[in-house]
């Protein structure tokens, strides 16, 4: 149905001959820009370019050798080892020889485990080859440092609409006798999400499937199930996992919600959501409202119970909820000032009077000897009780705020301090 003859896909046929056919990317390659003036050098050091699929890292590499007059040797990390890494560097040491230098081209370089990252340092010291690796996952996580202290990173960003305007334009190119609606461009462009790749293989597919013209309903039956970017495991994956966290904490409920949305969309399994729903409600929400816990634990079942679609529903109703109630995160921080007091503190015996007197023994040992029983104290509180370790002075690791149901917290607590005081016993945090 579509005049376009080649058997290359697409994206591989329109992939540039040159920079100035290079699409993007201005950050970098504009007038005065870092890469910018790298090429008029005809210049080129080693370094990592890390950028979200389909922006064209790859691509990139590939012209910046070129354009600097040097051979390219590509590797994948997925499909190459160290014996591949050895052979591409005596290639780049033959070609030294001969004046030449090489560009060694690695994509996907975090796939590389750290031993064979390591191989590359003494080549790159040596100035054998120009390094240049390409990866979608956040270097500082990913690469030794010490091939970063040699190869600056350049940061890649996701294509415009109008970087993926101009893609469609140069794909239509190859098809005279199809034209695109402007609502199916918007579509091609929204579910490109970024990636020229995934643009120019949409707009082929469908292409392919009219003689005449590509409507928004021919867009979405090319598109099928195809998700937004969210990558589990990757960058993309914490980053919406991080946002969706951050607006509960801020008390936005529609960014909150609008975070969600986008996890699920892109394929974040709800069970997943669901976890760490849990877990902001006791980190973020807290003693400010306990019955957040309650919430996200039955909504956390209603989801096992209903399944996806219809158990979205409850998640959603827990993201509102989370977002919209007073926050504490007094819990959270009393938690982690006890943890750390613990390992600094090591292992205090419990003081006599608080230990466990079960027999007849125990109690000749003086187990539980002169502890007072709370219930039978006015208030049911033994004011001036210690119930520390012997050696250790009494923390405060549990501050409440003046949030929510914590407030009221608070200012019992507060109350009991005071009674810790008249009984001459006022230590930070009282002696709870």
């Amino acid at each position: 149905m579509s005049s376009k003859v080649d058997t290359q896909p697409l994206a591989a046929l329109l992939r540039p001959a040159a920079l100035d056919q290079f699409v993007g990317q201005q950050h970098l390659l504009g007038e005065q820009r870092p890469l910018a003036k790298l090429l008029a050098q005809k210049s080129l050091h080693s370094m990592v370019l890390w950028g979200p699929p389909g922006c064209g890292k790859t691509t990139l590499a590939k012209l910046l050798a070129q354009h600097c007059g040097l051979h390219l040797i590509s590797l994948s990390a997925v499909l190459s080892g160290v014996k591949d890494i050895r052979a591409a560097v005596a290639e780049a040491e033959q070609r030294q020889q001969f004046g030449e230098a090489t560009v060694l081209f690695v994509d996907e370089v975090h796939r590389f485990n750290k031993a064979q990252q390591d191989a590359f340092l003494p080549h790159v010291e040596a100035g054998t080859v120009v390094f240049i690796g390409a990866t979608t996952e956040n270097p500082s996580f990913e690469l030794n440092s010490a091939l970063l202290s040699r190869a600056p990173v350049y940061l890649l960003k996701a294509l415009t609409d109008a970087d993926l305007g101009l893609l469609i334009d140069r794909g239509l190119a190859q098809y005279p006798a199809v034209n695109c609606t402007p609502d199916a461009r918007e579509r091609l462009i929204a579910f490109a999400d970024g990636d020229g790749r995934r643009c120019l293989n949409l707009l082929e597919i469908a292409a392919q499937l009219t003689d005449s013209s590509i409507e928004v309903a021919l867009v979405d039956e090319a598109a099928g199930s195809r998700q937004r970017r969210f990558d589990k495991g990757g960058d993309e994956f914490y980053d919406q996992i991080s946002a969706l966290h951050k607006a509960v904490r801020g008390s936005a409920p529609d960014a909150a919600l609008y975070w969600f949305t986008r996890m699920l969309d892109g394929g974040c399994p709800g069970e997943y959501i669901a976890r760490r729903l849990l877990r902001m409600a006791s980190e973020e929400v807290g003693n400010a409202d306990p019955k957040a816990m309650q919430i996200a634990l039955d909504a956390w079942q209603a989801f096992e119970r209903l399944g996806s679609p219809e158990g979205e529903l409850a998640l959603a109703q827990t993201v509102l909820y989370l977002a919209s109630v007073p926050k504490s995160n007094a819990a959270y921080v009393a938690a982690n000032a006890a943890r750390a007091t613990v390992a600094a503190s090591g292992s205090l015996p419990v003081p006599p009077h608080l230990r466990n007197a079960p027999t007849s023994l125990a109690k000749e040992l003086g187990h539980g000897q002169g502890y007072r029983y709370a219930h039978d104290e006015e208030q049911a509180y033994a004011a001036g009780e210690n119930y520390w370790p012997d050696g250790l002075e009494a923390q405060g690791f549990y501050q409440p705020v003046n949030r929510g149901l914590e407030a009221k917290i608070k200012t019992r607590l507060e109350r009991l301090a005071q009674l810790d005081a008249e009984h001459g016993n006022a230590k930070p945090g009282g002696n709870r």
